[in-house]
């Protein structure tokens, strides 16, 4: 029996819920994150925000030069997890093979869900619709045999639409489809498909199998895979997180150290907030800092510290500054890796 696998996926998420509780918002091109001094990057923006061609992760300062009237929030990361574990919540009525991949989208695998006579395609209108009528928010899914087909079509209607890709549709679907839709099929990679004359799944199909390896090593053989509508991978329902992180773009680099300790003191409490938002069954188990230069190369400086301690970014910030080489440096960044109190004891646990 063919498996049914669901992708949803929540329509601009962070600057929906925005919209959806400031009605100032709901008309006008807005962006979550940012600032005003035009430093730091766009989280998620809205679709008119979309149309000027603002787009996540660009930096704010950008995005403003091609959308002027850009309104810039803050975003607020307690509320958007508390929702998300609302959403999770609509999941679980229809399934417990689950696997979140952000605080805005899940995969869920329906194959065993009796609800509608076992049709996915219903589950998915109703998981959509249940969503609307508890959170006033809109999601749009994506529903196939498998993942990688089920996300791809979680896009192709969006925003507030369904895509369902049939098994009898599948190979028709991927045959024609684009090779940039495929996840992990990043830039670069592209580039070099491109290059080789490959630009749709159904050029793969007729490309040389062993040539798509020697060119691309591990990932050919799941290129050649994914072009084939093929991808047996479970739903994996233990995730877990090993690390919460922060990190800003700066509009102008910065060369010093006293601006990037300034750097630190901006992101420390976006930090512990955002740590404070994850499950306490996790503790810290290391510091890291992150720094990118201006020719776009970046250093990472991480060691054992088991609890949370601002003075000791400055530690690492200065390690990672003997790196620098004189060179400006347009991000910096703060992280903590995580471990599972359960793991933990285990670890440590003797006779």
């Amino acid at each position: 029996m063919a498996r049914k696998i669901i992708h949803i996926d929540m329509d601009c998420y962070y600057a929906a819920v925005e919209m959806r509780d400031n009605p100032d918002y709901r008309n006008v091109p807005l962006a979550i994150g940012g600032s005003s001094d035009r430093r730091g990057v766009i989280s998620t923006c809205n679709y008119l925000a979309r149309k000027f061609g603002v787009r996540s992760a660009m930096a704010t300062a950008h995005a403003l030069k091609l959308c002027p009237d850009l309104v810039l929030a803050p975003g607020r990361m307690d509320l958007y997890s508390k929702i998300s574990a609302q959403i999770r919540e609509i999941f679980h009525r229809y399934t417990d093979k689950i696997e979140p991949l952000s605080l805005d989208e899940a995969y869920l695998d329906v194959t065993e869900c009796e609800l509608f006579a076992g049709s996915a395609t219903l589950i998915a209108e109703d998981i959509r619709q249940a969503i609307f009528n508890e959170t006033q928010l809109t999601a749009s899914a994506g529903v196939a045999p498998c993942k990688f087909v089920a996300k791809i079509a979680s896009d192709e209607n969006k925003p507030n639409g369904i895509c369902v890709i049939t098994p009898d549709k599948l190979d028709g679907f991927v045959k024609q489809l684009p090779l940039g839709k495929i996840p992990g099929v990043g830039k670069v990679t592209l580039s070099k498909l491109n290059d080789m004359g490959l630009y749709t799944c159904n050029d793969v199909r007729e490309f040389p199998f062993e040539a798509l390896v020697k060119r691309f090593g591990k990932f050919g053989p799941i290129i050649w895979s994914r072009a084939h509508g093929e991808d047996t991978r479970e739903l994996s329902l233990s995730r877990q997180r090993k690390s919460v992180g922060v990190e800003r773009t700066m509009a102008d680099d910065i060369y010093s150290a006293k601006d990037c300790e300034a750097m630190i003191e901006a992101l420390y409490p976006k930090l512990k907030q955002r740590l404070e938002s994850v499950s306490p069954d996790l503790i810290i188990q290391s510091q890291g800092i992150k720094l990118k230069f201006a020719d776009f190369q970046q250093t990472t400086v991480e060691h054992k510290f088991q609890k949370l301690d601002k003075a000791y970014f400055f530690e690492l910030l200065n390690e990672g500054l003997t790196r620098q080489a004189s060179r400006g440096i347009r991000l910096v960044g703060l992280h903590v890796g995580l471990l599972n109190r359960e793991t933990h004891q285990q670890l440590n646990f003797s006779f």
